[in-house]
Order: C-alpha cells, then sequence, then structure tokens
C-alpha cells in the first residue's frame, strides 16, 4: 500500500497513535502474517584471548566492542570462529570499521575482505546516523562477501521524518538490508524517549521503510515490555535474546520460554532463527505449552 508525501508528513505529525499503530500492523500482516521470528545471541567481548563462553543454543555469535587495531580484530575473529562450530557469527559496527579502516591506511572494502578470510560472516551492525558514507560503506560489505546483520540508529533523531526517509532511500539503492531497528541504540539519561515516541518510532518505521523487510526490536536493550508492545504495531523481529537455557526459577521462566510467551501475548507466532535468517526447529517447538 502506497503512502503518499502529504500522508507520511501528516502520519508524523499525529498524535493519534492507535491509528497509525494499526496502519504499521497492516503493513506487517501483509509481509509477515501472524508470525514473528527471534534470534537468540551469544555475545563475546572484543579483545583477542579473553575467554569465550558460547551456549549451545545459541543462533547468532556476536563479537561487542571496538577492536583496537586491523591485527587485533582479525585475531579475536580467528579465535571465535574455532570456538562457533558453524553457528553464525557476526562482529564489529560498520563506522567503527570504517575508522579503523582510516587509522590502518587501508580501504574499507580490504579490511572487509581480511575479515571474511579469517572467517567473519556478518557485520553486526550499520548504524546509518554514524556511517560517513552509508550506500558506499553498505555497498563495500556485499562486494567483500559478507552480510550486513542489521541497519540501526546510533541515538533520537531530532527529525524523526527525514532520517527514515533516508534509511529508504538507502535500501533503495543497495538493496540488501533485511533488517532495520529503528529505536536508538544510545540511550540518553539526560533526555530519555517516552514509550509512547517509541511506539511511533517503530510504527513510522514500518510505514516508511516499506523496503526493507524485517522491522527490529532489541529484546535486551529495551526489555521484554517494549518489545511485546512494538510486535503490534509493526515491528516483526525480535534481537539479543538471551541463548542461556538454565534457570534457577524453573523452565517456564527461562529467556526462551519468555519471550516465547510474550511474543503470543502479542497474539503472533514465534518463530526461532538463527543469524542468518533461517528457522530453528526444535523438538520443543512442538510441545504444547
Amino acid at each position: 500500500m502506497a503512502v503518499s508525501e502529504p500522508e507520511l508528513t501528516s502520519l508524523a505529525a499525529t498524535h493519534d497513535i492507535i491509528s497509525l499503530g494499526m496502519l504499521a500492523d497492516d503493513l506487517r500482516r501483509q509481509r509477515h502474517q501472524t508470525t514473528t521470528t527471534f534470534v537468540r545471541v551469544a555475545d563475546v567481548p572484543v579483545e583477542p584471548g579473553d575467554p569465550l563462553s558460547i551456549p549451545a543454543a545459541a543462533g547468532e555469535v556476536r563479537i561487542v566492542g571496538t577492536p583496537a587495531t586491523r591485527a587485533a580484530a582479525l585475531d579475536r575473529v580467528r579465535e571465535v570462529v574455532l570456538e562457533a562450530h558453524g553457528t553464525a557469527l557476526s562482529a564489529f559496527s560498520l563506522a567503527d570499521l570504517e575508522s579503523l579502516s582510516a587509522r590502518e591506511g587501508v580501504t574499507l572494502r580490504a579490511l572487509l575482505e581480511e575479515l571474511r578470510a579469517a572467517g567473519l560472516e556478518m557485520v553486526a551492525e550499520a548504524p546509518f546516523d554514524r556511517l560517513q558514507d552509508p550506500r558506499r560503506s553498505v555497498e563495500e560489505v556485499n562486494i567483500a562477501g559478507l552480510t550486513l546483520a542489521r541497519l540501526t540508529i546510533h541515538q533520537s533523531p531530532s527529525d524523526r521524518l527525514t532520517l527514515l526517509k533516508s534509511v529508504a532511500e538507502l535500501q533503495r539503492a543497495v538493496a540488501v538490508i533485511r533488517a532495520f531497528a529503528p529505536l536508538p541504540r544510545r540511550l540518553n539519561p539526560a533526555a530519555p524517549t517516552t514509550g509512547y515516541d517509541d511506539v511511533k518510532h517503530v510504527s513510522l518505521a514500518r510505514v516508511i521503510v516499506d523496503n526493507i523487510p524485517s522491522i527490529q526490536v532489541d529484546w535486551s536493550l529495551y526489555g521484554p515490555k517494549l518489545a511485546q508492545v512494538a510486535l503490534t504495531v509493526g515491528a516483526d523481529d525480535v534481537d539479543a535474546v538471551s541463548p542461556e537455557e538454565a534457570t534457577t526459577e524453573g523452565r517456564r521462566r527461562s529467556p526462551l520460554e519468555e519471550i516465547r510467551r510474550n511474543i503470543r501475548a502479542a497474539g503472533q507466532e514465534p518463530i526461532e532463527r538463527n543469524g542468518r535468517f533461517e528457522p530453528v526447529r526444535r523438538d520443543q517447538d512442538t510441545r504444547s505449552q
């Protein structure tokens, strides 16, 4: 369903969050019906030599942090590949890799190709508002043979409509972005967003960025309550669910059961995926809850 420019301007200014959310949910259902995907992610630190603990249930292993040097980045990727045993491996912010390539005096493409040769499969995130040249950098990821796990927003924009239009324009140019997480990764305690702002931003993202398949919300960063609401107003994918299976409170309080319950409470069908966006089938998926 095409939305005209005047309609977009009106939606961005509206205080009728219910109507906007219903529109976004309709668009979401046209693309994904009643399914919501989620991925369990094992975060590992960026420093070479740091201990590694990767739960077997992880669908994605993610190296988090900023590498100090090119050599350190390559060493850490090689270390984690050996422990990941074929689990999808993502690492680094594309903005940090832009800066690292400049410091090391190599092209971004050369750095990305080295990381791929070391065993990296995905760049973990591309913060749209931090990239020096979003189109060129995202294209370099693709040319180097890597996948971009998700496009993100670093901090809350002053002009939400312009930013979302720019994201849609980027996807029209590159056509390789699989998931967009529109809520800011950096939270400002002095000027926090409200639940209303966050819900509206997710809704607008689904309406405006209609050419990116998945609108994503981060479970670990924003928590179960906002994630659940976001699934009713346009979001269809949940990132960063804990892969830990054991819990002192019993199986029904485990991260896996909690994410499933929250998705079902939002009126959706939970489908676990891995970092490659492939569905994960487990014995417990078929059990009655």
